[in-house]
């Protein structure tokens, strides 16, 4: 089997398939041999694991996870793909194709189908025009997963690993940080895909918390308030919560002031404790 990160073979494959690569799915193949071995030494997935790709490409990643762990199941939607890896997958007894939106897809189920008894971890190049939806997905079905290692742009990998509380902190911070301790993990430059990028990628990986970060008891009232708080930047959270969920001002700002804030307060200087102790001011 050709090196898949070898540019010459990458062209040659595809134009025998006739695949021309497409934005609408931010298709970028990795073509920088050391990056997919760098990504699974990341995700630290050995042959006791069931690890869960998405949007595999041509397998240059899947190949490194399928050497590595004890079965890979890889995610694909471009209904294009199947002939290239069949290809270039062959003779890999441990991987099985997927055809579908991993948004659509049942996730536990298909781990509890073939991933039984098994240690589970998620790992992929993610597509970059939909990290976010994707990792929201991952983290708030409460799969049976230990970790996820994502390749991400470098601008979303930032938002990924920031801390609540510091001056990089979003709305998908403090899911993550819910849900997941995360860390930045190493970047990767443009040159390092085909096609390249406009921007640096990185990798983040999330390792599940046994629990939520902090017990709320309206989980989803709990988000709501988050987002509604950096909905509206270089704004207060007073504002921008009044006007995300549709609150008189005053109330919201009372509201801060009872959980012990400044009503002046910003959404990034806020930790999750913070927003749960504001979500229950705004209750009472």
């Amino acid at each position: 089997m050709p090196e898949l990160t070898d540019l010459s073979y990458v062209r040659a494959l595809c134009e025998k398939y006739d695949f021309a690569l497409s934005k609408g799915f931010g298709q970028n193949f990795i073509i920088n041999p050391g990056l997919p071995i760098k990504i699974v030494d990341a995700s630290r997935v050995d042959k006791r694991y069931g690890v869960i790709e998405i949007g595999p490409g041509i397998g240059v990643l899947t190949r490194e996870l399928a050497k590595r762990a004890a079965k890979v199941v890889s995610i694909e939607v471009d209904e294009r793909l199947p002939p290239l890896l069949a290809e270039t997958m062959a003779g890999v007894d441990n991987f099985k194709l997927v055809m579908n939106d991993v948004l659509k897809v049942d996730l536990k189920a298909l781990i509890a189908e073939e991933f039984p008894g098994m240690p589970v971890a998620v790992c992929a190049n993610l597509p970059y025009y939909i990290t976010s939806p994707i990792v929201m997905k991952l983290l708030g079905d409460r799969l049976p997963v230990e970790s996820l290692t994502v390749m991400v742009q470098k601008e979303a990998a930032d938002r990924l690993a920031a801390a609540p509380g510091t001056r990089a902190s979003s709305a998908i911070s403090c899911a993550v940080s819910y849900y997941a301790q995360s860390k930045m993990m190493f970047t990767a430059a443009p040159g390092s895909f085909y096609p390249a990028p406009k921007v640096t990628s990185a990798v983040v990986r999330m390792d599940i918390r046994p629990a939520p970060a902090v017990q709320v008891e309206d989980e989803a009232g709990y988000f709501a308030l988050v987002r509604a708080a950096f909905g509206q930047r270089r704004k207060t959270a007073a504002n921008s919560i009044a006007s995300g969920l549709g609150m008189p001002k005053e109330a919201v700002i009372a509201a801060i002031e009872a959980a012990g804030f400044d009503p002046r307060i910003r959404p990034e200087t806020l930790t999750l404790e913070d927003f749960a102790k504001i979500q229950q001011a705004l209750a009472k």
